[in-house]
């Protein structure tokens, strides 16, 4: 049967194989990530308290009216807010260094331990980091730059078990039926971390930046519990067979709707009824066994992705780090004020996420889908940058770029990432997913740390036109990377129209 024929009943597939333990599995997923992105969205949406803070009272206008004139100076790190601005881009990029060196690591770790134990020892764990990083050091009056920039290297080597660890559970459980759709749907986690962490922030800031770290650390560590006796990180945990492995009629379709979206070969022919015949024979498969980091690198796709999303992610945590800072300092908007619009960017990339997934599904192709969204975030980036003052236009702009913007960041992230670590290389080998997870993330991570501290730079030295100048120049970079790829699924589609008019 012809290849664009197989792929048809995808949706049907997957509505027909999901079981109560689907569901569990995708929201306690879905809500351990939202709890660490809501901690790190905590960070950025107190910045200008946190700058206020450590500050002379001569140059903000709280000062006297927090505590005595006297202790207020004798705690200042900065003797002014450029000063401190440059600081606190220097901790977001410590926080991404270490979270990208953890993320190669944990990826291995994830395949190789119990994932449930991994992603709950590092939520729990981060959680008493960010308690101590903005509570504790506050209540005890404690300023040293020493000791913030520790405690976020810890933090963010904590944070890195996350990514790897729910993605590769998803993977587990989800077959490739249909997983631009769920994993776009999914990957809405973070963004609804960012959503829930600008609201939980801004709804004690009034007590005090501290209490706002106080309660999503205390969320964030009742999480961790949770998914420690609640999550079933694999199918055959519960006597069931994983993603692909049936071996009955609905297995078989499958099979046939799941051929690799990330495989080498562009065509339909005996090499692919043979590769479906091989798949649902259980003794042909290997057992599961971990593979090697260069291995992973080495896989088709995976550093042209991880490349991209070094730019990409760049873009999409400089808004995250930034977007509140920038909309209360540019345009004098209260520091509540703006946090709670700059969830509007979060909406964009919940629907850009899950409908751009939805479409690659249609088309079986994820590369043009991405292209075409970044172009379009091109215009979006340069319109935004020229957003009047006015609350209404700056946060429509605002959900527009995190549609083009965010969308794709969440594809890469999640649904590429997944197809990269269960391509047909990597067949008998389930154990790859955390691994190329990992990788790519960790990659993305090191462009966003390296970003995060030019934001900073290019904002103290030129302004910020520049910023988003700079923001242009990378989402162009993603668009060249993934050109080769772009090319050859392209191609791809050419050849399947014939096919496809045929069969009708």
């Amino acid at each position: 049967m012809p290849g664009p024929l197989r792929r048809l009943p995808a949706n049907r597939v997957l509505g027909s194989r999901v079981s109560h333990h689907h569901v569990a599995v995708f929201l306690l997923t879905f809500f351990s990530y939202s709890l660490l992105h809501a901690s790190r969205k905590t960070f950025s949406n107190v910045k200008v308290s946190i700058s206020s803070q450590w500050t002379p009272a001569d140059l903000n206008d709280t000062a006297l009216e927090l505590q005595p004139y006297e202790l207020w100076n004798s705690s200042h790190l900065f003797p002014d807010t450029g000063e401190a601005t440059l600081f606190l881009g220097t901790l977001d990029t410590i926080f991404l260094f270490s979270y990208a060196v953890g993320l190669f690591v944990s990826g291995i770790v994830g395949d190789r331990l119990n994932m449930r134990w991994v992603l709950s020892f590092g939520m729990c764990s981060s959680a008493v980091v960010v308690f101590v990083f903005g509570t504790v050091s506050e209540w005890l009056h404690f300023y040293h730059k020493w000791f913030y920039c520790c405690l976020w290297i810890v933090n963010g080597l904590l944070q890195s078990t996350g990514w790897p660890c729910v993605v590769a559970v998803m993977g587990n459980w989800f077959g490739k039926a249909g997983r631009g759709f769920v994993f776009g749907l999914w990957s809405a986690c973070a963004s609804v971390g960012n959503i829930l962490g600008a609201f939980l922030a801004s709804s004690v800031l009034q007590y005090g930046y501290e209490y706002a770290f106080l309660v999503t650390a205390s969320v964030q560590f009742a999480g961790g519990i949770i998914v420690f006796f609640g999550l079933v990180t694999s199918p055959k945990e519960v006597g069931l067979p994983e993603a692909g492995e049936e071996s009955d009629g609905v297995g078989a379709a499958e099979e046939d709707v799941s051929e690799p979206l990330m495989g080498g070969s562009d065509s339909y022919d005996e090499d692919d009824q043979n590769y479906t015949v091989q798949a649902a024979d259980p003794s042909s498969s290997p057992q599961p066994k971990a593979i090697g980091f260069f291995q992973a690198c080495c896989l088709p796709g995976v550093m042209l992705y991880s490349l991209a999303y070094a730019c990409l992610k760049l873009v999409n945590y400089s808004f995250f780090f930034w977007l509140p800072f920038y909309l209360s300092r540019n345009f004098g908007w209260k520091e509540a004020e703006a946090d709670r619009l700059s969830i509007w960017y979060d909406v964009g990339g919940i629907i850009g996420g899950t409908i751009q997934g939805l479409i690659s599904d249609v088309l079986q192709k994820r590369a043009p889908v991405l292209a075409i969204s970044l172009i379009l975030a091109i215009g979006s980036l340069f319109g935004y940058s020229r957003s009047p003052n006015n609350k209404v236009i700056n946060a429509v702009i605002m959900a527009v770029t995190g549609f083009f913007i965010g969308g794709p960041s969440n594809m890469i992230s999640s649904a590429i990432s997944a197809d990269l670590g269960r391509q047909e290389m990597v067949k008998g080998s389930s154990e790859a997913l955390a691994t190329v997870t990992g990788i790519v993330d960790g990659t993305g991570s090191i462009g966003a740390a390296v970003g995060q501290y030019l934001v900073s730079l290019i904002q103290e030295n030129l302004g910020w036109m520049w910023v988003f100048y700079f923001f242009i120049l990378m989402t162009s970079s993603t668009v060249l990377f993934i050109t080769p790829l772009i090319v050859r699924e392209i191609s791809a589609l050419l050849r399947e129209r014939p096919a496809l008019r045929l069969a009708g």
